[in-house]
């Protein structure tokens, strides 16, 4: 006999930032996730969460895909995936519908994996591993200037950290004595940059870029707003800095575009908006034919185990410096353990994705729970 998912509910976390995240036109005064709880029955149930990034993920779970889920066997997960993506491909195939599509899926996995007492490691049929960590640093990148940024680089560096990458500082210049203060601190270090898609052309790009050589960045990412594979191409062919694109995005001609376009030299993935265990392998595997790197986008906790999993221990896997708006639901879980060569070291065998949801911390935050989701965390 099956075991039937009786409920798929959802809440949203609006996390209280220290400060506002200003990247050009795109400023965040909070960081809004939504947290999905499936259950099947009286057992334990299962949980994933992803940002909205302020648009309708919980609305379109309520109204579409919940009533997809209900009733189906927590066994036929990736048919049932299928079926949702199928039933509203207008919706579903990218955007808004995927994140929410992809955070259900996540969950059901976790569910299945919780259900069997294994691990989400195990349920894939692989083991976690030491993987490479980046630490995201310069945050609050509008209140944080280069000799603080360099001062907090040089502690993560004391203590094991061999990877960093640093949002765009605002200006050309504050942006490139950020990433040198960096540099100063962490000589032998990987160094790259985010750009949060504040470029609007190719020559500004190239120009800033192309200045900063001393730097030696690992990657320029995220550098025009999406949807113009053909100016990343104009940029990747006007320097030598790795280009690295796809936050965020994920769907329709993803990673296609990019791959044809010869766009980029890594892809970024990632599973809580790009189809969760289910849809985003499909990624991997064109990205890696194509003959190029994909690296995830956050959610350590899930990325971590999965990749692992499936074998790929060399995915540099990034985390948020606790309580300086990163990534604030991630802030009071379970924290990396550094060990040798910047490497973090395994997690911990638990059920499922392990402690993913810190209740105390989701209750602090405004929030919005109309299924009583914390009720029974």
């Amino acid at each position: 006999m099956g075991t039937p998912i009786t409920a798929v509910e959802v809440m949203t976390i609006q996390a209280t930032l220290p400060a506002p995240v200003i990247f050009g036109a795109w400023v965040m005064h909070h960081r809004e996730f939504a947290l999905v709880k499936v259950s099947a029955g009286d057992g334990p149930a299962g949980y994933a969460y992803t940002l909205t990034r302020d648009g309708a993920v919980a609305e379109q779970i309520r109204k579409t895909i919940a009533r997809i889920y209900v009733g189906t066997d927590v066994e036929d997960r990736e048919k049932t995936y299928t079926l949702a993506w199928r039933r509203s491909l207008a919706s579903h195939a990218a955007g808004i519908g995927l994140r929410a599509l992809s955070i259900v899926d996540l969950a059901c996995w976790d569910l299945a994996a919780r259900r069997q007492e294994r691990s989400i490691a195990d349920l894939l049929g692989g083991r976690t591993a030491a993987m490479p960590a980046t630490a995201i640093i310069g945050y609050p990148p509008g209140t944080m200037g280069p000799a603080e940024t360099g001062a907090q680089t040089a502690e993560l560096y004391a203590r094991g950290w061999r990877r960093f990458k640093a949002p765009t500082g605002g200006s050309a210049e504050r942006s490139a004595a950020r990433l040198r203060a960096a540099r100063a601190a962490a000589p032998d270090a990987w160094l790259g940059m985010d750009a949060a898609w504040v470029y609007d052309d190719v020559a500004s790009a190239a120009d800033f870029v192309n200045s900063i050589p001393d730097v030696g960045l690992g990657w320029f990412e995220d550098v025009f707003p999406p949807g113009d594979a053909g100016k990343l191409r104009a940029l990747r062919d006007r320097t030598n800095v790795p280009i690295c694109q796809g936050d965020e995005q994920g769907g329709i001609y993803y990673p296609e575009a990019l791959i044809l376009a010869r766009a980029v030299d890594v892809v970024r993935i990632d599973l809580t908006c790009m189809g969760g265990i289910t849809g985003s392998r499909r990624i991997i595997d064109e990205v890696l034919a194509a003959g190029l790197a994909f690296a995830p986008h956050m959610f350590p906790h899930v990325h971590a185990q999965v990749l692992a999993a499936w074998g790929f221990t060399d995915a540099p896997i990034e985390w948020g410096i606790p309580f300086t708006g990163v990534h604030p639901m991630d802030d009071p879980l379970p924290q990396p353990v550094i060990g040798e060569g910047g490497r973090m070291a395994p997690f911990p065998d638990a059920p499922g994705f392990g402690h993913l949801v810190d209740a105390d911390w989701v209750r602090s935050q405004p929030h919005d729970d109309p299924d009583g989701i914390l009720r029974d965390l």
